[in-house]
């Protein structure tokens, strides 16, 4: 069953890649640099994942810091370290983007800095497949409202969200289009998303079939 669609928008974090650990040693950076007697787990990112890095920050920094400066610190780090860490294609990504291409425009959106997305295609090479992008960190807005904001600047007609959490699906119904959850990714369970896929190469499937 081919599912009729003009355009895919994706998001990154549990759908595209896991670059967690990448963070992890960013965000350790930080605090090192910061003078900070803190630090950060994989598993406190993961449950953070998805949300915008302000209330990140109030989720797992507990000292008094002055957030402004953390955040500008943290994000100079990740512009510098980012491109050099990256972090790990799903299985099936890099080809089924190729393949995906093809057939529908494809695009992203991501709550994370507004060099995020950026970093995510110089270091997978998958600039030339992604016809747009846009971040929170770029725009201060949250992901639904930066779904409509794409939508409308490529007048695209039937689009369509994927990504891994519950938080994405609210945002793709926010925004006025459906979702694909991706269930392998960082989020356990999204029963209001339209479609479902195990893995990447599902998805391809899914929408080339």
């Amino acid at each position: 069953m081919q599912i009729k669609f003009d355009s895919i928008i994706f998001d990154m974090d549990g759908t595209l890649w896991d670059a967690v650990d990448s963070y992890c040693k960013i965000w350790e950076t930080t605090f090192r640099e910061m003078g900070m007697n803190c630090s950060v787990s994989r598993g406190q990112l993961l449950e953070c994942m998805g949300l915008p890095i302000d209330e990140i920050f109030r989720r797992v920094v507990s000292t008094s810091v002055d957030a402004d400066r953390f955040l500008d610190q943290l994000d100079y780090n990740e512009r510098n370290m980012m491109p050099e860490l990256g972090g790990r294609l799903y299985p099936g990504v890099a080809e089924g983007i190729k393949r995906l291409a093809s057939n529908y425009r494809l695009f992203m959106v991501s709550n994370c800095g507004a060099e995020g997305l950026r970093n995510f295609l110089k270091f997978t090479n998958l600039g030339a497949y992604i016809v747009d992008t846009l971040t929170f960190g770029e725009t201060h807005k949250g992901k639904a409202d930066n779904i409509k904001l794409l939508v409308d600047r490529h007048q695209l007609n039937a689009p369509i969200y994927v990504g891994d959490t519950v938080g994405d699906c609210n945002s793709a119904h926010q925004a006025g289009i459906p979702m694909v959850f991706a269930s392998y990714g960082f989020g356990a369970s999204c029963s209001d998303a339209e479609y479902k896929v195990n893995s990447f190469h599902e998805l391809t499937e899914l929408f080339m079939s």
